[in-house]
């Protein structure tokens, strides 16, 4: 019997060069959280190194946990781990509600350790959940997490820092661009395995281009250690505070509805569709990477969607090639130095090379969706109040505000959001006892047949 390409075993050189791909990818998503919720707490430099090393050494055990998988642990799919950015507010609450700083880690890392453990629990219930995701859902969801990252690249393509003048520069742009034609360039007429890793190649020729016009900083490579160790409760043993553990075990929700349509997304983009058993496996590797990041001074994970585009325009499926990429999150935990190679890569080049893989993403759900059955009216009007839905927090960031925070950390999600609107109204137009919605349309609002009568 033939190896399935997600089971496949690529060379050396070539599972070492696509694991990197991986890496550049999602580095920016893996270090931003602890950035923000450092300096927060207000540590120092060189205690906000280590917060970040440790949320990357965690995010490479995740990681080998979902894809290599152990028992009934990991969706053995090429599926990237790392800390989700849906627990940055609710762990800034905390350490704004916290009278002493020093504590707020320690309470948030019990929190994290207490949702972590119910996650796991809840996963095989999650799991059930599939038989809700047809086609025509999963489509919208795919799509939604695509468009839903995109405003991310833009984001990076404007440079590193918002409040900055020059941020949306003529200068940061020019060099998202370069770097998004690099890319299209390589894809275009390159073949074999420099098509496949042009992201990777395209990450390093914008990072060149960049250093005459003074973007590029060598500044970490200088000031990091060549040898560095997560040392476990660095920051204290873990504090259990009810108010914490209530609003991370809500953000363990979310991400667990975010995996699942992750991996629902993954497994179509792989040829290897994900079902009750795959999914609850790869929730429990999310619980557990989560519930055991604490220790190691880390926050909780999830997954990464970004990466899935890197699959879906690659078409490099081999889980290994992403346990890979673990392997070397693992490495830069532990080496300081190592970790700070990617830094160097300036935000706009990220940024430029963000577009072609987000929206990999998004193309790949409406190739699903064409193949769901838009020729039926009831399909139609899903999808489109489910991405009408979705996009809210996108161009409407503040319509949720009159809600409280614990509500917000729902809504502001256009993936989870966008997802529970498709599978109600999958099953309020679709489910047993109803019509299929057959008819043939050319338009969303095209007139049924009694109002053409009458006309």
């Amino acid at each position: 019997m033939a190896t399935h390409p997600v089971d496949e075993k690529l060379p050396a050189l070539k599972m070492a060069t696509s694991g990197l791909q991986h890496v550049a990818a999602m580095y920016a998503g893996v270090v931003a959280p602890p950035l923000i919720v450092g300096a927060s707490v207000g540590l120092s430099a060189a205690e906000l190194t280590f917060l970040t090393g440790a949320c990357l050494f965690t995010a490479g055990l995740a990681t080998l946990l979902q894809t290599l998988g152990i028992w009934k642990i990991g969706a053995r799919l090429p599926f990237v781990n790392g800390v989700t950015f849906a627990g940055v507010a609710p762990m800034t609450a905390v350490v704004a509600s916290t009278d002493d700083p020093t504590d707020a880690l320690p309470i948030i890392f019990g929190a994290v350790i207490v949702a972590g453990v119910l996650g796991f629990v809840a996963a095989p219930f999650f799991g059930k959940a599939v038989r809700f995701f047809p086609p025509v859902v999963t489509g919208s969801v795919i799509t939604l997490i695509g468009v839903s990252l995109l405003p991310v690249a833009f984001g990076w393509a404007q440079g590193p820092d918002p409040a900055a003048e020059d941020y949306g520069s003529a200068t940061y742009l020019t060099l998202a661009g370069l770097t998004l034609v690099i890319v299209l360039l390589l894809r275009r007429f390159t073949r074999g395995f420099v098509k496949q890793i042009a992201v990777l190649l395209g990450l390093g020729a914008g990072t060149l281009i960049a250093i005459p016009f003074g973007v590029t900083d060598f500044g970490p490579v200088a000031d990091a250690d060549v040898i560095g160790f997560p040392t476990p409760f660095h920051f204290g043993a873990p504090q259990f505070q009810l108010a914490a553990v209530l609003s991370l075990c809500v953000v363990m929700v979310v991400s667990m509805t975010e995996s699942t349509a992750d991996m629902l997304a993954l497994g179509e983009i792989v040829e290897r569709p994900s079902g009750e058993r795959t999914i609850a496996a790869g929730l429990r590797a999310d619980a557990l990477g989560s519930a055991i990041s604490p220790l190691f001074n880390g926050f909780m994970c999830s997954a990464f969607a970004q990466n899935i585009g890197l699959v879906a325009m690659t078409r490099i499926r081999s889980r290994y090639v992403v346990a890979t990429g673990g392997g070397f999150l693992v490495l830069m935990g532990l080496c300081p130095m190592a970790a700070s190679l990617i830094a160097v890569v300036p935000r706009p080049v990220l940024g430029g090379a963000g577009v072609v893989l987000f929206g990999s993403v998004a193309a790949s759900g409406i190739q699903t969706l064409v193949r769901a059955g838009l020729d039926r009216d009831n399909n139609v009007l899903i999808v489109a109040v489910a991405l009408a839905v979705g996009i809210i927090p996108i161009t409407a960031p503040d319509f949720y505000h009159a809600f409280p925070a614990t509500a917000r950390i729902i809504l502001d999600s256009g993936i989870s959001t966008g997802c529970v609107t498709a599978v109600l109204l999958n099953l309020v137009f679709n489910h047993p006892g109803r019509s299929s919605g057959a008819q043939d349309v050319t338009h969303p609002m095209e007139a049924g047949e009694e109002i053409a009568a009458a006309h």
